[in-house]
């Protein structure tokens, strides 16, 4: 049996795009391992779906949940722990696989290992922000801040280029020449290659052309899940109207316990209840007939039977919600965040909550918008494209091919 390699130290929004793959290969004979941080959360995601997971790295939990916030030192330190990782977990791994695809934070030896071994490799990332282009900014990383005067995107990018090779370069070329491979000088765009795909609906999140890379867009990459809601869940909803669901995912949410009352009272200014997902914040609203906490939920069941959604602006959240036809409020934190928020608003279903404090006020009127938003949130819905994992799958199976011919 063929095998491959799907490769991602990142949340469960990036967890799960790879756990969508790794179904779709199986459905076309080929075996999919994944490597991915030892979280018990994702590990319970994988086994759900009968796919092996490889851990590496730290616990993703226990780093984004830290006590402080990570220094420039603490950078340089993960930095190299990653390519050792690589080199060492991942590469054991990646023996007998006939291709490896990575994604999640900087995978800067996963391409080496591919290398190393023979094998296709393809880059795949989950929203175009993070990807070069003249059309957007690159997003700051450690070690060097972008000068506040440089505003022109092509500049932003090589500097961000910079801070990249800042923190691989000497890891990786000393990793790389322990097994005879050349030094790369260039580590971003060695690891992005030049022809990396996009894992994004193409009409929520759109590649812009002309552009300094030749992306491939696949669309999404949807997992599918049809577990029922627990029972406790289900009452509620059946009490009363649609109420909203308000749910950060991997955000710490500083100050969660304020977040939950903040979007409770919001939740009642507009005349619904609220549905609180707890996330990796631990959000937890006082004790009310018109809210309810839960756990990691079926989504994709949940969402089609609210009256909006209220979340960060991860890239599956937000695809999940516009497939759902459920309007959205982003509230983002990191990255690629703004950029979701930016498309709901621009496609006119939902708002972006792009105020610095988040008040009762301020998300009430960002709920009033979205609620308006319904008709065209239910026209949208059909056009997201589902066979974002099939098309990648056949990519992949596609290169394989190529390679062994």
């Amino acid at each position: 049996m063929v095998r491959v390699l799907l490769l991602t130290y990142g949340s469960r929004g990036d967890l799960e795009p790879m756990a969508a793959l790794a179904v779709r290969l199986r459905d076309l004979g080929v075996e999919a391992r994944v490597c991915a941080p030892p979280d018990e959360e994702f590990a319970d995601l994988l086994a759900a779906d009968g796919i092996t997971m490889v851990p590496f790295g730290q616990s993703l939990r226990a780093w984004v949940g830290g006590d402080r916030p990570p220094t420039a030192d603490d950078a340089f330190e993960r930095a190299a722990g990653w390519v050792a990782d690589h080199f060492g977990p991942v590469a054991e791994a990646a023996e007998g696989c006939s291709a490896l695809v990575a994604t999640g934070l900087v995978p800067a030896g996963a391409r080496s290992v591919a290398e190393k071994l023979g094998i296709p490799y393809a880059y795949a990332c989950f929203q175009p922000v993070t990807l070069p282009s003249p059309h957007h900014p690159a997003s700051q990383r450690p070690p060097k801040p972008f000068p506040p005067d440089v505003t022109d995107n092509r500049e932003l990018w090589r500097l961000d280029a910079e801070n990249v090779d800042a923190l691989f370069r000497a890891p990786l070329n000393r990793h790389r020449a322990a097994v005879g491979l050349p030094p790369v000088d260039a580590v971003r765009d060695h690891v992005f290659t030049d022809r990396p795909w996009l894992a994004a609906d193409p009409l929520l999140a759109p590649w812009r052309e002309p552009a300094d890379v030749d992306v491939v867009q696949t669309g999404a990459w949807i997992r599918p899940d049809d577990r029922p809601l627990p029972p406790e869940l289900e009452a509620f909803l059946a009490a009363g109207p649609p109420p909203v669901y308000v749910g950060f995912g991997s955000m710490p949410m500083h100050g969660a316990r304020d977040v939950a009352r903040t979007a409770v009272a919001a939740a009642r200014a507009v005349g619904r209840r609220a549905i609180i997902a707890r996330g990796w914040a631990g959000l937890t609203p006082d004790d009310a007939a018109d809210c309810l906490a839960i756990g990691e939920v079926n989504q994709q069941k949940l969402f089609g039977r609210v009256a909006a959604v209220v979340h960060h602006g991860g890239a599956g959240t937000t695809t999940a919600a516009a497939r759902a036809g459920a309007p959205q409020v982003v509230v983002p934190q990191v990255v690629d965040q703004p950029y979701w928020g930016g498309r709901v608003a621009e496609l006119g279903i939902g708002a972006l909550h792009d105020a610095p404090d988040l008040t009762p006020a301020s998300l009430a009127s960002a709920l009033a918008t979205a609620l308006a938003a319904q008709g065209r949130a239910s026209e949208v819905a059909p056009a997201i494209r589902t066979d974002g994992a099939a098309v990648a799958a056949k990519l992949l199976l596609d290169a394989i091919t190529s390679e062994t011919k």
